[in-house]
């Protein structure tokens, strides 16, 4: 089993990466919590496949458990089932004294761990994330948020979980197009930090060598995003780093109302097309944007710009949470494995994204 403790001033949690973890929660969980109401928190995908079996161990040892389902899918992290969930959490009377478990991908993470930032001032919570894409990044780091109808996260807050279980064999029962959706954000990973990584990925010939290297692949994305988070927690410098590819990607999504491209695909696009702009303009060493779209070929994602209003794009883009005032920064790249961010001028957008 690998283990990293996230260390943060106000804080500390653990993050624990094993194969078949799930099948020993309920033990787990007795570690760090003594109290006996546990409301779980997942989607309507997850609990098909794993929902009896999570509720059946933890009721093994001694919690009273409360289920609360909601649809798959980014049309969940809305206000609206924001508020259902608030109201079902109520309704089993829970309180700061009880634990919220998050178990599914970012958007269950996501929605379930500002519910728990928020109600009654906020209520311990644990992640158990079941995608690729939430294992590695958006289960980590304490970002939690709802979207708006303007935009993806506008709407919320930091609030680390009390720990983190990442089973690896969870992946197994993923469709094809969301296990490669995370490989977008590892191949991210490999783009701003780890070379190592990076090229070890376009070594990989079949899914199973893939799934061979998985829990190494996993504690390599953590160890990145944990030392991040530790140096800047509430993103005012380094860990704006780990949004390579998504000022762009968010746009696409929201330009397509999230339903032609799932999170994974739009960052792929981003991370090609801002690489391949700020190559031509001799910011990027000659070659990255190639690599970047020999390696999302390998791993079936997307790196064309689909059609697209452009002024609309900007627009978007312009309503970013990273923009302070007329500027904003962006994420760019000097070679595979390093990263910057660049400020530029609000009017100068489409000169990086189009």
């Amino acid at each position: 089993m690998y283990i990293l403790d996230v260390n943060l001033v106000h804080k500390s949690y653990s993050i624990y990466i094993k194969k078949g973890i799930i099948r020993d929660i309920g033990r787990k969980l007795r570690k760090i919590y003594k109290n006996e109401k546990i409301a779980v928190i997942t989607d309507s995908n997850v609990e098909k496949i794993y929902g009896k079996n999570i509720e059946d161990n933890l009721k093994r040892n001694g919690f009273l458990i409360e289920k609360i389902v909601v649809k798959s899918g980014e049309e969940s992290k809305s206000l609206e089932v924001l508020k259902y969930i608030y109201d079902r959490l109520l309704d089993f009377e829970i309180n700061r004294g009880d634990l919220i478990l998050t178990f599914g991908g970012g958007v269950v993470g996501d929605l379930g761990g500002f519910a728990a930032s928020t109600l009654l001032r906020g209520i311990p919570y644990v992640q158990v994330p079941t995608s690729l894409l939430a294992q590695i990044d958006s289960s980590i780091g304490g970002k939690v948020a709802v979207n708006l109808s303007r935009g993806k996260n506008l709407v919320g807050s930091f609030y680390h979980p009390e720990a983190v279980f990442i089973d690896p064999v969870l992946l197994e029962t993923l469709e094809k197009r969301f296990l490669y959706d995370g490989m977008a954000e590892v191949i991210k990973y490999g783009c701003i930090r780890d070379r190592k990584l990076f090229k070890n990925l376009l070594k990989y010939n079949t899914e199973k060598e893939l799934f061979d290297n998985i829990e190494e692949i996993i504690y390599s994305c953590c160890s990145i995003k944990k030392e991040i988070v530790e140096n800047d927690e509430k993103d005012k410098g380094e860990r704006m780093l780990l949004n390579f590819g998504h000022t762009l990607g968010h746009a696409v999504e929201k330009y397509f109302k999230y339903e032609k491209y799932t999170h994974g695909e739009a960052v792929a696009i981003g991370m090609y097309n801002i690489t391949r702009r700020s190559e031509e303009q001799g910011m990027t060493e000659k070659g990255t944007a190639n690599l970047i779209k020999e390696i999302l070929n390998k791993y079936y994602l997307p790196y064309k710009m689909p059609d697209m209003d452009k002024e609309e794009i900007i627009k978007t883009i312009n309503l970013d949470k990273k923009n302070k005032g007329s500027e904003m920064n962006i994420v760019l790249l000097k070679k595979i494995g390093e990263s910057y961010i660049k400020k530029i001028k609000k009017i100068d957008v489409k000169k990086y994204f189009y």
